[in-house]
C-alpha cells in the first residue's frame, strides 16, 4: 500500500501557506476619534492624511475617522488611545496643561503671534513635547495649527474692564488663566458644544479662532470680533507606539510619510483659510475690529504675566526652550 505521507505533507504545507498569505494581507482597522466636526479643515486634512495610508499600504491599514466627538469627546481622546480603546486619535496640545507646562507654551498669549513665529516655536520645542508623550507610551505623529485667536463678544469692548465678571468661554487652562486675568468668569466648552452654549447663555464671550467662530455660526448670538492674534494653537496626531511598533516597517514607513504630508498641508491650508473664515463673519453680520489702543495694552500686560508664570512651571527645561526660539527671532 503506497504511504499517504508526502500527500500529507504537501497538503500541510499548502494550507500553512495560505494561512500565513491569508495573515499577511489581513487589514488592520484603526479607529480615530476627533473633536471637531467632519467639514472643519483640521478633520479634512485628517480625512486626506487617511486616504494616503490606506492608498500608501494598498487598503492594509485602514483608518476610519470619527469627527464631532462622536466616539470619544476631546478630553478622553488621549486616555482612550492609551488604554487601547481607540489607536490613534487628535486633541488641541494645550488641552493637557495641567499635566505638564510644555503643552502649554503655544497658548501663552501674544508670545508667538503669526503663522512665521509659531512655526519657529514648534521647531524648538517639538522634541520636548515628543518626550512627554513618549512617557505616556504615545507617538507625534504631527501637527497643525489653528489660526490666530481673537476674542468674540455680545456687546462692544474697548477696555479690560469690559471683561469684568463676563462669563467667557475656555478651551484649555491656559485660556482659562487669561480670563481670570481680564476679570472674567472661564466656562469650559468643548468645540463640539459651543454652539448651544452660545445660544442657552452659558458664555456670552468667547476666545478662540476665526475657524471655530465660523464652524459654530458665532454670529448668530455674538456681534463683535476683536482680531487680537493672541497665539496660534494646535491640535496634535498621535497613536499608540505599541500598535506602531506592531506594524511591518513598510506600513510604519508609510504612515510616517503620509503625517509628514499632512503636517505640510495643514500648515498652509490653516494660514490661506485664515482670511476666508475672517471674511465670513463679517458676510454674516459680525464686527470684525482690532482691539483699542488700550486693551491691546492690557492685554500684553496679560502675557507678559503668563509668561512669567509659565517660565515658572516650566522650569529650567521650559527656559531653554524659550531662549531657543528668542534667540531664532
Amino acid at each position: 500500500m503506497r504511504s499517504t505521507q508526502p500527500f500529507r505533507s504537501a497538503l500541510c504545507a499548502t494550507v500553512a501557506a495560505f494561512g500565513l498569505s491569508t495573515a499577511a494581507l489581513a487589514q488592520t482597522t484603526w479607529d480615530m476619534p476627533t473633536p471637531y466636526p467632519a467639514t472643519n479643515f483640521h478633520t479634512e486634512n485628517i480625512q486626506q492624511f487617511a486616504n494616503d495610508v490606506a492608498s500608501a499600504t494598498a487598503g492594509q491599514l485602514k483608518i476610519t475617522v470619527h469627527p464631532g466627538g462622536a466616539l470619544f469627546k476631546g478630553p478622553e481622546i488621549k486616555r482612550a488611545v492609551q488604554a487601547g480603546q481607540a489607536q490613534i486619535g487628535e486633541l488641541l496640545i494645550s488641552s493637557l496643561a495641567n499635566e505638564d507646562a510644555m503643552y502649554a507654551l503655544d497658548t501663552v498669549p501674544f508670545l508667538a503671534t503669526s503663522y512665521a513665529e509659531s512655526a519657529k516655536l514648534w521647531s524648538v520645542s517639538r522634541s520636548a513635547v515628543e518626550a512627554r508623550l513618549a512617557k505616556h507610551g504615545l507617538k507625534l505623529l504631527f501637527t497643525v495649527p489653528w489660526p490666530p485667536q481673537g476674542i468674540y463678544s455680545k456687546s462692544a469692548v474697548a477696555a479690560m474692564g469690559d471683561f469684568k465678571n463676563m462669563k467667557i468661554r475656555s478651551y484649555s487652562p491656559t485660556v482659562a488663566r487669561m480670563i481670570e486675568l481680564m476679570g472674567g468668569q472661564p466656562v469650559t466648552v468643548q468645540a463640539a458644544d459651543l454652539t448651544q452654549a452660545l445660544a442657552t447663555g452659558v458664555v456670552s464671550a468667547n476666545i478662540t479662532s476665526s475657524s471655530t467662530g465660523y464652524d459654530s455660526k458665532s454670529w448668530e448670538q455674538l456681534s463683535h470680533y476683536y482680531d487680537v492674534q493672541a497665539w496660534l494653537p494646535k491640535n496634535m496626531v498621535f497613536v499608540s507606539q505599541k500598535v506602531f511598533d506592531g506594524l511591518d516597517a513598510g506600513t510604519r514607513e508609510a504612515l510616517l510619510k503620509a503625517a509628514a504630508a499632512a503636517e505640510t498641508r495643514g500648515w498652509q491650508v490653516s494660514e490661506e483659510k485664515t482670511a476666508w473664515y475672517v471674511d465670513q463673519l463679517k458676510k454674516n453680520g459680525m464686527q470684525v475690529l482690532p482691539p483699542s489702543d488700550a486693551l491691546r495694552a492690557d492685554l500684553k500686560k496679560v502675557g507678559d504675566t503668563m509668561t512669567a508664570e509659565w517660565l515658572e512651571r516650566a522650569g529650567a527645561d521650559g527656559k531653554s526652550v524659550l531662549d531657543a526660539y528668542r534667540a531664532a527671532q
